[in-house]
């Protein structure tokens, strides 16, 4: 599996992933993805097995980096998790990856995706 893009920013790089990139690294469990949206939007429709790290409150210190797995950030569109990764390489850390697209790239690739149930309030599974 090649990356979409490296960009390199200071002294890390910042891994660009599509979405089949990051679907497969989380099929694998080789991955940890973390969303980095407002509550809110994380309730209303989130990729399943997300982290909820909102960007507003964003510590790089708190992420659960246990070095098994890969951390990948997302957002919406790409833009908060691309400000999130560079605060991991702001931080010292040589690498950081991202979803590229965001749930948009994730949803026009019709990868599952957890919403809320209209009449019930409930989430649910469903593949776009």
């Amino acid at each position: 599996m090649s990356e979409s893009h490296h960009l390199h920013r200071n002294r890390g790089v910042l891994h660009e992933l599509d979405a089949a990139q990051v679907h497969a690294l989380l099929r694998s469990h080789q991955a940890v993805l973390i969303d980095v949206r407002e509550p809110p939007e994380f309730e209303a429709e989130r990729i399943p097995g997300a982290l909820l790290f909102p960007l507003s409150g964003f510590d790089p210190a708190s992420l659960p980096l246990d070095g098994s797995k890969r951390i990948i950030f997302q957002c919406g569109t790409g833009r908060r998790s691309a400000m999130a990764a560079q605060r991991v390489l702001d931080g010292g850390s040589h690498e950081a990856s991202h979803l590229a697209g965001g749930l948009k790239a994730w949803k026009e690739a019709g990868l599952p995706l957890t919403s809320l149930d209209a009449g019930t309030g409930r989430p649910h599974q469903r593949h776009l």
